[in-house]
């Protein structure tokens, strides 16, 4: 049998490098064929080297030069591709049957639309792309035969815990999804004020790209996280509950109608997902090491501080909103983050600039992609016009 070829979208990201560990692993059974990065040409170029697949994307047009030459200096037949259209053209493509889809923020929608609507088995990281468009994201994989496989930790336990017939899922009572509460669990509002950029981006357990991290600190990904359960498993928003759980060793909870609850447990490595989608309904070695209970000596549980991370009920609030408030949410935290990140905003902004601008921009039905895309590009609009209000 042929290895499984598999796309990797943003190959250069943590998530994306800890697919192409485990796909190295497996070269009688996967075949990186495809690897996409935004514009980090020269990381593209060395995995290009080592993996040696038969397209290499460059989102960004202004890399294609150099990565074409890149890839004939090195000898490669590789061939190069630059720019959005032919990001999802790939992912939709012959020269892959599995699509990793680990671009982060809404740059990575389009291509995981492409890759639902050419009937991929869909390995979904980009948990953007369900909360700004994801009643279209489903819909479309429904109507291609694609098949979703979340990749987020948290859903992908909920995955493995939720039975395979979706006949079957009128069981269960809610989902719980961990959080470990960040680098700031149990701080004060009044001690995040002076947050940096650096604590924000140094999580206690997990090694992520900046941009998820400082959502993590927040509990906007929790929040996000919500908003893809909703879509994902079919539970209305009073069905999906958040715990914080500092080991992350729990990556979330089933709970069913008969008082059986469900958990997904491992070390806190992204290769464990990754290896379970890649597979499924197989299991292979992902070269995480195994769970020491012993070592770990206690689980402990606690909700959320709500009042001092409201990120988390500003998420479930534009979930209850519905239509395009989804989508304005993720683009101000977006707009938010960047500007945290640039200093130009302070901890504490990030929630007020996000509410801020959910006010500002009226949400509207969710009828198309093209609905969706405006009230994304309003709300950047808007947030990035307020950040002066809140700045530090």
């Amino acid at each position: 049998m042929s290895p499984q070829r598999i796309a990797v979208l943003g190959a250069t990201g943590s998530i994306g490098g800890s697919a192409l560990d485990v796909i190295a692993r497996h070269p009688d059974r996967f075949r990186a064929s495809v690897l996409a990065a935004n514009t980090r040409v020269d990381e593209l170029l060395d995995l290009c080297r080592r993996f040696h697949p038969e397209i290499a994307v460059i989102a960004d047009p202004a890399g294609f030069h150099r990565l074409r030459e890149g890839l004939r200096a090195a000898g490669l037949k590789t061939e190069p591709l630059a720019g959005p259209e032919a990001l999802a053209e790939a992912a939709a493509s012959d020269r892959c049957e599995t699509v990793v889809a680990a671009i982060v923020g809404a740059a990575g929608m389009a291509s995981t639309l492409a890759a639902a609507r050419a009937g991929k088995r869909l390995l979904l990281a980009n948990k953007e792309s369900v909360v700004l468009a994801g009643a279209l994201l489903v819909r479309e994989a429904e109507a291609h035969a694609a098949r979703i496989i979340p990749i987020d930790s948290e859903h992908n336990a909920i995955f493995q815990c939720l039975p395979a017939d979706r006949a079957l899922h009128d069981g269960v009572h809610r989902l719980l999804l961990t959080a470990s509460g960040g680098p700031f669990r149990g701080w004060t509002r009044e001690r995040l004020a002076g947050v940096t950029p650096e604590q924000a981006c140094a999580h206690p357990n997990w090694t992520m790209g900046r941009k998820i991290s400082v959502d993590s600190a927040t509990l906007m990904n929790k929040g996000l996280e919500v908003i893809e359960a909703h879509w994902l498993f079919g539970l209305p928003p009073e069905r999906i509950e958040v715990v914080v759980h500092p080991q992350s060793v729990v990556h979330s909870l089933v709970d069913y109608v008969d008082g059986s609850v469900l958990a997904q447990l491992g070390n806190p490595d992204m290769r464990t997902a990754l290896a379970c989608g890649l597979a499924w309904p197989e299991r292979v070695s992902s070269g995480v090491a195994p769970l020491d209970l012993a070592a770990i000596a206690r689980l402990d549980f606690e909700p959320p501080d709500r009042a001092t991370f409201p990120c988390l009920d500003l998420a479930y609030a534009a979930l209850r909103a519905g239509g395009t408030a989804p989508a304005i949410l993720n683009a101000a935290n977006e707009v938010a983050v960047s500007a945290f990140l640039q200093r130009r905003l302070g901890f504490l902004g990030i929630p007020a600039l996000i509410a801020a601008t959910l006010d500002a921009v009226p949400d509207s039905p969710a009828d198309s992609l093209d609905v969706l895309q405006a009230a994304d590009a309003e709300a950047r609009r808007q947030a990035s016009a307020l950040i002066t209000r809140f700045a530090n």
